[in-house]
């Protein structure tokens, strides 16, 4: 497991890896579908930003509360109900910046060994640590980036 503290790192500047793969795309080329089947560079950028804060809101629940209830949040429903192909790239990025940088003052403040031991209850997943939301945050821009990616390079063939 990577320490807490290179954690909270990754997951702050995992903003700039987002804004560097998304750099200099036209909204026509946010919009497109050039995977057939898959969603979106907006919907990507979309659902990041959506799941930001249901991530920040579980990491702060979990040090503020003892053994909080975290309800699950369904992706499919949120891309389909939640109008990400209306969504503006810049104010869905600066929400990731925002949030991440309000989280990361708020993470440096708790001790590793809090990390571990703070936890809440999943709706489906049981118990999870703050550690655990934390890696899962982290990783959720560098999981999405390839997608990003792949959709770059179809549109240039």
């Amino acid at each position: 497991m990577i320490p807490f503290p290179e954690l909270i790192q990754q997951y702050h500047s995992g903003i700039d890896v987002l804004r560097k793969a998304v750099s200099g795309m036209t909204r026509e080329q946010l919009l497109a579908h050039p995977i057939p089947g898959k969603w979106s560079t907006l919907e990507v950028v979309a659902h990041i930003s959506d799941f930001e804060s249901i991530l920040a809101d579980r990491m702060k629940r979990i040090i503020a509360l003892e053994r909080p209830l975290l309800l699950v949040a369904d992706e499919n429903l949120f891309v389909t109900k939640l109008a990400y192909q209306e969504r503006d790239l810049n104010e869905e990025l600066e929400l990731i910046a925002v949030t991440r940088k309000q989280m990361g003052r708020i993470l440096n403040t708790v001790k590793p060994s809090e990390a571990t031991n703070r936890a809440g209850v999943h709706s489906l997943k049981g118990l999870v640590t703050l550690e655990a939301v934390l890696s899962s945050a982290a990783n959720h821009i560098p999981h999405h980036v390839p997608f990003i990616a792949e959709k770059r390079k179809a549109l240039a063939s």
